[in-house]
Formats: structure tokens, sequence, C-alpha cells
């Protein structure tokens, strides 16, 4: 069985390239192999085909049900989000992003559109069928998994997280001194040339 290649300790040269498309059947007996691969390790909710040397379109996400991505596609995205995120290919190099709440994505064993979205639902809209469980942790688990299958579809293109960093850090411009040269170019002092404009 494969492992996960570290990519801080060792190289993988599939993790930054786009992967080739697969038929349904052999995408879900690699997926089989994913599932195996993260219920062993038993510290990730989804695993790309790349992370583990396979050269192969298939993804699989484990948040409130397992799902198999085959050759998906993002056909839609709606509602950016911050959101830190993780990845088993880069152990403890979290960072933050911009990720979508709802997405609306195809995969090659699904005829129909299958959507992901993290947005509240009314008490009174759930199927007699689904298991009852708090509207927070309910939304929080949605929201999770419509980043999840972003996150492991991106892998499959030859992105990975790091590559959507964004800088939570607020900088302030510094300010310039009385006597410091004026920003404008003019080669006089701030006190002599643009200070006395802006009072």
């Amino acid at each position: 069985m494969n492992k996960v290649i570290n990519c801080t300790k060792e190289d993988n040269p599939l993790i930054h390239k786009k992967l080739r498309e697969v038929s349904v059947e052999e995408g879900l007996s690699i997926a089989t192999e994913l599932f195996q691969i993260l219920n062993k390790r038993g510290d990730g909710i989804g695993l790309a085909a790349n992370q583990v040397g396979i050269d192969a379109q298939v993804a699989v996400v484990n948040v409130r049900e397992p799902l198999v991505l085959i050759n998906p596609k993002i056909i839609s995205k709606e509602t950016e989000i911050p959101f830190y995120e993780g990845c088993l290919s880069y152990p403890g190099k979290g960072v933050h992003t911009k990720r979508y709440r709802d997405v609306i994505i195809s995969t090659e064993q699904s005829e129909s559109d299958w959507y992901f979205s993290g947005a509240d639902t009314p008490k009174d809209t759930k199927g007699s069928w689904e298991k009852e469980q708090s509207n927070n942790e309910d939304a929080r688990l949605r929201v999770l998994e419509s980043v999840c299958v972003q996150h492991e579809i991106d892998h499959l293109n030859g992105v990975i997280c790091m590559d959507r960093k964004v800088n939570t850090t607020i900088v302030k411009d510094a300010k310039v001194g009385r006597n410091e040269p004026c920003p404008c170019g003019s080669g006089k002092k701030y006190k002599k040339c643009c200070i006395n404009k802006e009072s």
C-alpha cells in the first residue's frame, strides 16, 4: 500500500502536476486504496491520489460521509470565506486561505452535479432521514466538507493550499518624519514640501 508523501522531507514530482483523467472503474479502485490509507492514518478528512504518488484525478473526502471524486471539476463557486487549512503532505504547515462556502462540482461517476454548501438552513427543512444535530455543528461540518472538496480538487490540478495563502497581518504604512525626504520625490525635506499641503 502507498503512503502519504511528506513533501517537507521527500520529493513528490506529482504534487504540482495536473493529473491524468481516469475511467470510473480505475478511479473507484484507487479511491478504495485512498480510503484505506486515510483510515490507517486516522488524522485526515481528505486525500488526493498525487499525495500518495499516483497520477490520477481521484480524491476522497470523509467529513459528513465518504465521498469519491473521479475527474471532478468545479462548475460554480459563491460566497468567499476565510479558512485556515492544513495538508497531510505538509504536516504542521497550516495556512490562511480564501475558499468558497458554496460550490457545485461534476464528477465522472455521476450524471448529476454535486452541491456543497455551508449556508445556514432553517430547522424545519430537515428530512426525516437526516440525523439530528445542532444547526451550528451541521453548518460547521458542511463548510468543512465544501472546503475539503475544493482542497482536494486543487491537488488534482497541481495546486496546494500554500499557493492560496493570504496574508492576515495588518501592516501600517510607516509615517514620514518631518526631516525625512518627501515621498513625492521633490528632493525637499517633508516639512518644507508636502507637510504644509496636508494641513
